[in-house]
């Protein structure tokens, strides 16, 4: 009822909590004796337009930390109980590459930006940021005696915030340095905050210093905005300056760690645009058992005989088994917590906030020292409880790199990736266009020319064998397959795929139905066909606003992914029963990898180069070619293959009518149809590919190059007769052949981005003169990139070398600074996962090297030995890599080669390094014609002992032969690697090793 007065001013009433009209209900203990009289309310006017909402400006605080190393806990609880956006912590005593202590510092949700001091101790300055803020960090520039670190909130438009330290020491010339900087920022960005400790005396009586400070400061629009002190002797060092912005100044704090005061401060100022209390909809985890999902799911048997009934009925019937036990519900999102902050962590914070109520009140040095006494048993407390938690969570993930790599991101990095759900910057749609528009734009110009690629492919031959139908699934298999790969779930999936994975009983008969049902009758089903597309910034240092900054992370639904690996399965044997792929196809393939495909590559250039030759390594490079690939052009090389009948027909099902959306923010996209490429997380798509690229080295083959491939790198090499000035006229037909194959595939050759490098001698990528490839000169590099390796012109690996030992001891460096948080098995899994592990990538690369550069990699093992054992550097090393049963490195490189050999000669390995092993054959019968030994090249054919010691093809078989019989003898690879290290071991430490 509403009851309108003269004022104006209007209220809604209520009907009370059960009804009741306008009765005035007595209530007991009122002080009138009526809950309410309608004669008195004023009725609110109805608004039905949306009412903006207030901004809550947002909160800064800057303090001085005086080395944040044995304090980080605490500071981390200062800043969570102040509840602000941003902290400014000058004076934080951290050297450049300790990003644990930074991270320790951070609460939950917190990215950090830093700036060490680059000479001397002490010193540095630390922004540390919400990450559901839209921000981006910006460049530091170098002002002599001022330490500087820097971002924007927002776009540009937004505001700019510099933190500044500047020493007790330095000279009165530093401020006019930084007046200089801050002149620039004041033109670049109209709203500017510039605070810090600049330690100088701007007191009720400032020092000229400080007049000098303020005044300049004022000439170029920023206002100071402290007052009083902030340093316990009662002058003012911390200041404040702003232009463009009002700064709210909060009463000053005296806090026991420090003696500087920690000064908050409100920006009146509209914060980023960003989300955060709506609610979310989400399914408690709590409440899904998979005992009572069973029990929702008995009666499982979806209704219908077509495929798209047996799909729908599929995901309705999980939809109300997991509403039955989980129904959504809607979640506010709450405040990061630390997983490892436990009860009683929090009943010593509350003592320790107990300890500093009593020092603000007393003012005593007792009373100082009790909290800080205290302070430090809390400190070490938390140490122990982060230990206990990320050993157990390293000891759970050993046996997976992704979510190991995820604790140890979590550990050391200090930005995260900024939170595209709680930003307003980009909309999903925005997202969506962008992604679909990309891959159009490129195929613009690429008009498909289906005659001109027969003419460039061999024919089939009407004889070979075909795929045309598939065979019927067993329930063993649908086992198999549900079982099989990552449990990942789809925003479109109707439960969570790990709840279906723990009810194989209930699901089989239902899922084989669906399974056998698609591929019998050659149809994918088309609910399945959409993909849900997340943005993902490609590295955190690049500028979120940019949407070619992103890369778009596709979730396809799950039972989708089930029916695909049955028929992965039976087309993947296929494929390898008829050798339909190109044998130098290395990518996504059992016992193929980077590794198989740049020793081979690297056998055939030094062979050259030891004949007295030369040669060029191209490489190629394509612009999304997964999401180019042109389905009329796959359905003929398909065909090509002998993929027919219901199999391709199913093929072309899967491919077509497919689209995708945009997840972000909690809403999706408008659905964006694809017309091209194989679906991005499918496991059909690398296959696919493989397929799709299959007459490209057919084609460069036949001009007589050589060509390695792994997905779309694309290698390719010419090996030349001495050292002509100029590329012969073979390549040139090649590559335009290449271009136009490319071309006429609808593929987009990026020839800007096409490496080349000339190997011979030295002055050879200087003077040497290259063709052209799609209307772009060619240039030869010093040296290329190919895989993760980096190769020169000599092949002398001393780039590579150098880039992984640096690589490996800055991730030793973190390692060490997470040791007292890690037990020592834990602490061995991080530094194999992150430092050694570089070591073994590729090894085989590295035969033969010199010793000055086998030196550098074998430091790194020794320090990571050291670190592991906690062994001085006076330590001999011998007896700590024996007592970890580490091969030094000199024999890792060997073993890999061994079990490269091994899985190459008995059918485990590429047939391009089979090839080139072959097993000895004396003229005439002799005792050790079955000692399983292999032939050795001979001087005629490798001539130079560089070569000898350095080609796969020459050192692999000296190496084999060298193993005692026992070893050779074996069948089994786990069986080999075992006898194999036991006898490297013992040549390493000596006969009684084991």
């Amino acid at each position: 009822m509403e009851v309108g007065l003269r004022l104006g001013i209007a209220t809604v009433v209520g009907r009370g909590r059960y009804g009741g009209g306008g009765r005035c209900h007595r209530r007991r203990g009122s002080r009138y004796g009526y809950a309410r009289t309608p004669s008195n309310l004023r009725p609110i006017p109805r608004d039905e337009g949306r009412v903006s909402k207030d901004y809550s400006p947002p909160s800064l605080v800057l303090c001085n930390a005086r080395s944040i190393g044995k304090k980080t806990a605490t500071l981390r609880d200062f800043f969570t109980s102040q509840g602000v956006d941003l902290a400014c912590v000058t004076e934080t005593w951290v050297r450049e590459g300790e990003t644990v202590t930074l991270r320790e510092m951070a609460p939950p949700g917190f990215s950090v930006l830093h700036q060490s001091r680059t000479v001397g101790r002490g010193g540095g300055v630390a922004l540390l940021i919400r990450e559901d803020c839209s921000f981006r960090a910006l460049p530091s520039p170098s002002i002599p005696g001022i330490e500087c670190v820097g971002l924007v909130w927002g776009s540009e438009e937004s505001l700019a915030v510099w933190l500044v330290y500047r020493p007790p020491s330095a000279p009165a010339a530093t401020l006019s340095g930084l007046l200089e900087a801050v002149a620039g920022w004041a033109l670049e960005f109209p709203n500017l905050l510039v605070l810090g400790d600049f330690n100088i005396h701007a007191d009720a009586t400032p020092s000229s210093q400080a007049l000098d400070l303020v005044s300049s400061m004022a000439t170029l629009g920023l206002s100071q905005f402290v007052s009083g002190p902030t340093h316990q002797a009662g002058h003012t060092l911390d200041l404040i300056f702003g232009a463009g912005i009002d700064v709210i100044m909060s009463p000053s704090m005296k806090v026991p760690w420090s003696d500087h005061y920690a000064l908050k401060a409100r920006i009146d100022f509209p914060p980023p645009p960003c989300l955060g209390g709506e609610p979310i909809w989400a399914r408690p985890q709590r409440l899904m058992d998979p005992d009572r999902f069973r029990q929702a799911l008995r009666d499982l048997a979806p209704p219908g005989d077509s495929l798209t009934e047996l799909v729908e009925g599929w995901n309705t019937q999980l939809l109300a088994a997991i509403d039955e036990i989980a129904p959504k519900r809607p979640l506010r999102p709450r405040r990061n917590r630390a997983p490892w902050f436990t009860e009683e962590l929090r009943k010593m914070k509350r003592d320790l906030r107990r300890l500093e109520r009593v020092w603000r009140g007393a003012r005593d040095g007792a009373s100082r020292t009790s909290y800080r006494v205290f302070m430090k048993t809390y400190e070490m407390a938390v140490k122990a409880a982060k230990k206990s938690y990320f050993s157990a969570s390293i000891a759970s993930a050993s046996s997976r790199p992704a979510q190991l790599f995820s604790i140890i991101r979590s550990l050391t990095s200090l930005e995260g990736q900024p939170n595209l759900n709680n930003n307003r910057t980009h909309s999903c749609e925005a997202f969506a266009s962008f992604f679909a528009e990309k891959v159009l734009l490129l195929r613009h110009d690429l008009p498909a020319n289906l005659d001109t690629i027969k003419e460039l492919e061999a024919p089939r031959l009407s004889s070979g064998p075909v795929l045309d139908h598939f065979d019927r699934i067993s329930p063993a298999d649908v086992d198999r397959f549900l079982q099989a790969g990552k449990p990942t779930t789809c925003p479109l999936d109707p439960c969570p795929s790990w709840l279906i994975r723990a009810c194989p009983d209930e699901v089989r008969a239902p899922l084989g139905d669906i399974i056998n049902l698609s591929l019998g009758t050659g149809i994918f089903p088309g609910e399945l066909k959409e993909a849900v597309v997340r943005p993902l910034l490609k590295k955190t240092s690049l500028d979120p606003l940019d949407l070619s900054n992103y890369r778009p992370v596709s979730n396809l639904p799950f039972l989708g992914k089930v029916i695909e690996r049955a028929v992965a399965e039976q087309l993947g044997r296929f494929l390898d029963e008829t050798s339909a792929l190109d044998p130098f196809q290395s990518g996504f393939r059992a016992g193929h990898g980077t590794e198989t495909a740049l020793v081979a590559l690297t056998d055939d250039l030094r062979r050259q180069l030891d004949r007295g030759g030369s040669g060029l390594l191209i490489l190629l490079d394509l612009s999304a070619a997964f999401d180019m690939v042109d389905h009329e052009l796959l359905d003929h090389r398909l065909a090509d293959v002998g993929i027919q009948g219901t199999v391709l027909q199913w093929l072309r099902s899967f491919l077509s009518d497919r689209g995708q959306r945009v997840a972000l923010g909690g809403e999706l996209s408008s659905r964006h149809s694809l017309v091209c490429g194989v679906p991005q997380g499918a496991i059909l798509s690398p296959m696919l590919f493989n397929i799709f690229m299959r007459p490209l080295a057919q084609l460069v083959r036949s001009f007589g190059l050589g060509c390695h491939q792994y997905a779309d790198d694309t290698q390719l090499y010419l090996l030349m007769d001495g050292h002509p000035n100029s590329a012969p006229d073979t390549l040139t037909r090649c590559l335009e052949a290449v271009a136009g194959w490319l071309r006429g595939s609808r593929l987009k050759l990026n020839p800007s981005k096409t490496e080349v490098l000339w190997l011979g001698r030295d002055d050879m990528g200087s003077r040497g003169q290259l063709p052209s490839l799609a209307g772009v000169q060619l240039v030869p590099a010093p040296s290329v990139k190919s895989l993760g390796v980096i190769f020169d012109t000599s092949l002398s690996m001393e780039a590579q070398i150098t880039a992984i030992t640096k690589a490996a001891f800055f991730h030793l460096r973190q390692a060490k600074q997470l040791a007292p948080y890690l037990s020592r098995p834990d602490l061995a899994t991080v530094i194999h996962a992150t430092a050694t592990s570089r070591l073994d990538y590729c090894n085989s690369l590295y035969v033969g090297l010199p010793l000055r550069l086998t030196q550098k990699l074998q430091r790194v093992q020794n320090a990571a030995a050291r670190l592991l054992t906690g062994s001085s550097l006076r330590d001999h090393i011998h007896p700590v890599l024996y007592q970890l049963h580490w091969l030094p490195v000199e024999y890792r490189i060997r073993f890999k080669v061994l079990v490269l050999t091994f899985k190459a000669l008995y059918g485990l390995g590429p047939s391009y390094l089979r090839d080139r092993l072959s097993w000895y054959a004396p003229q005439r019968n002799l005792r050790s014609t079955n000692n399983n030994t292999l032939k050795v090249p001979g001087l005629r054919e490798v001539r130079l002992a560089s070569t000898r010691a350095r080609a796969f093809s020459a050192a692999a078989p000296t190496w084999w032969n060298a193993l005692s019989q026992e070893t050779r003898a074996l069948r089994d690879l786990t069986s080999f690697r075992r006898a194999c290290k036991t006898e490297l071991f013992r040549q390493a430490f000596g006969q009684g090793a084991a």
